[in-house]
């Protein structure tokens, strides 16, 4: 580890782990080993990170939040406070699925947020920029860009990379918040490529 990462004293890194430079590990954390943590992440209180996860750079985890074996974080993703990770499609405690091969992969792509208390099944992927509301139970993969909200999680609109909800108007939207283009092509939001 890098002089420049934090761990605070009631944390626990085990060996084997890798944390990138600037990266800070708050109260009664545990990063297990193998697990690779980029920079500039903020892990806060009472967060674990399983053996085996890739976390990108610039992550935000807030309190309370499981990272388990089988989670992937690119970089820039957002994790609210207490939301949930399963690894497990048909968990049994009889039957203990324990092995790399009974964790499904989740993937989390660069710039996603998910809200406090959300749930995020096992085995989808979270679009790049997509925003899951506070609350949300997401069981399919979403969309770059994706605005869901619900039990189960239903598409509701469309976000800004910087996070705004966008208004589509003839297929196409301005963020009113930093001027980005977007359009709508075949049901699906793509950042305009130029300016208007």
């Amino acid at each position: 580890m890098s002089k420049s990462v934090y761990v605070h004293k009631s944390a626990y890194v085990d060996e084997g782990a890798q944390i990138g430079n600037d990266t800070k590990v708050w109260h009664y954390s545990h990063i297990m080993p193998n697990a690779v943590i980029g920079a500039r992440c903020s892990l806060g209180q009472n967060v674990f990170v399983a053996n085996r996860v890739a976390i990108g750079n610039n992550v935000k985890i807030q309190n309370n939040v499981s990272v388990y074996e089988g989670v992937v974080l690119e970089d820039d993703v957002f994790c609210g406070p207490s939301m949930v990770f399963t690894n497990v499609k048909t968990p049994r405690s009889a039957f203990p699925r324990n092995t790399s091969d009974d964790y499904k992969e989740t993937r989390v792509k660069k710039g996603a947020s998910i809200g406090a208390n959300a749930t995020i099944v096992c085995g989808v992927t979270i679009g790049e920029c997509a925003m899951v509301a506070a609350g949300a139970v997401v069981t399919k993969d979403l969309p770059d860009y994706a605005l869901v909200a619900g039990v189960p999680a239903k598409h509701i609109g469309w976000v800004c990379a910087c996070g705004e909800r966008l208004e589509i108007v003839s297929f196409q939207s301005t963020c009113s918040h930093c001027g980005r283009g977007y359009e709508l092509v075949d049901n699906l939001i793509q950042e305009r490529t130029t300016k208007e």
